[in-house]
């Protein structure tokens, strides 16, 4: 590639980062606002609303790879993705701010990802690709997962007080219907405004990145798990900083947590019904290592998180995690330039 080529993708990078920080920043604060408008848990929305969102880069990049039968991409976007989600993101975020984590989340939604990173690995050994049925098993996993979300918002809604005291509230009832409409519809604005700019800006990032990592000769397995996934992973991460800066610590484990869930069940589930994708079982050029640091990365956040007396993941737990990724992705670019060339 050319200095203008580079500068040009360069350029792109630049204005995606713009993009996915300012798009974050609208998504956090409607997402907020619909939570305490309408009394959902902010733990929901972080699992359903927000994950989803900020899933989508993801599941456009991974059905796309798979059609294009770029398994390298599909797989190892997702894989790559869940990875940096935990131990990179999280582990930021810990530096910045002490996370509570419900026990829904500890008991249930952690240990849950391991299972369905385990029958991942499990379904890509026996049939060495992710076929119609694997895609089906993954789709009926994600909508028990949708059940249990509907369980835990009923249960948790009826533990939430009121939007405000009564002064707030008399004051909102005083307000017309008309500016009530209003106040909703720049809520759902601003929502869809952010989720918006921030898949745009992901996929400027991904597109900028990808292309000056094609021109430097990196293999697309290497591509999925670093680049793509970084891009990809982009909108979880100034999604979560963005709510952990502002103290919604539910919304930052609850984005993480619920968008590894999506990726795994949803985008990854929807493109094998899509096409079969095929799971390279090799221990050095395939996914085997990646699966096994996913499984292992969910019960490093687990340890994290249960081994605190208070139940949060702290600045210790996050450097842990920061150090275990550092190791990761040495070894994923020494196996890329030793193994693949």
């Amino acid at each position: 590639m050319d200095f203008w080529s580079i500068a040009a993708q360069l350029s792109l990078l630049v204005v995606g980062f713009v993009m996915l920080i300012k798009g974050a920043d609208w998504f956090v604060d409607g997402a907020s606002l619909i939570a305490k408008k309408f009394g959902i848990p902010q733990i929901v929305i972080g699992l359903t609303i927000v994950a989803f969102g900020t899933s989508a880069p993801e599941a456009a990049i991974s059905i796309t790879s798979a059609v294009n039968h770029s398994p390298g991409l599909a797989i190892g976007n997702i894989l790559g993705s869940n990875i940096m989600n935990v131990l990179l993101i999280l582990g930021l975020c810990a530096l910045f701010t002490p996370l509570a984590v419900q026990k829904n989340t500890l008991y249930i939604e952690i240990p849950f990802v391991t299972v369905i990173t385990s029958a991942l690995m499990i379904m890509g050994v026996v049939g060495g690709k992710l076929g119609w049925i694997d895609g089906i098993i993954l789709w009926l996993m994600f909508i028990v997962f949708f059940a249990y979300l509907i369980i835990i918002s009923k249960k948790d809604k009826s533990a939430i007080p009121a939007l405000d005291d009564s002064s707030d509230s008399s004051a909102e009832e005083d307000k017309p219907e008309e500016k009530k409409g209003v106040a909703v519809a720049k809520m759902l604005g601003k929502l869809a405004v952010g989720i918006a700019l921030v898949i745009l800006g992901s996929q400027a990032v991904v597109n900028g990145a990808k292309t000056i990592a094609g021109g430097l000769g990196m293999s697309e397995s290497l591509i999925g798990l670093t680049i793509v996934a970084f891009g990809t992973s982009l909108p979880e991460l100034v999604t979560s900083l963005s709510a952990a800066r502002k103290g919604e610590a539910d919304l930052a484990i609850g984005n993480i947590v619920g968008s590894n869930i999506f990726n795994l069940l949803f985008v990854l589930g929807t493109s094998a019904l899509i096409t079969p994708i095929a799971f390279d079982t090799n221990w050095i050029t395939g996914f085997m290592i990646d699966n096994i640091v996913a499984i292992a990365t969910m019960a490093v956040l687990f340890l994290c998180i249960f081994l605190t007396k208070d139940k949060k993941l702290r600045r210790g737990g996050g450097i842990t995690m920061l150090v275990m990724y550092a190791g990761y992705f040495a070894w994923i670019v020494a196996k890329d330039f030793i193994y693949m060339k």
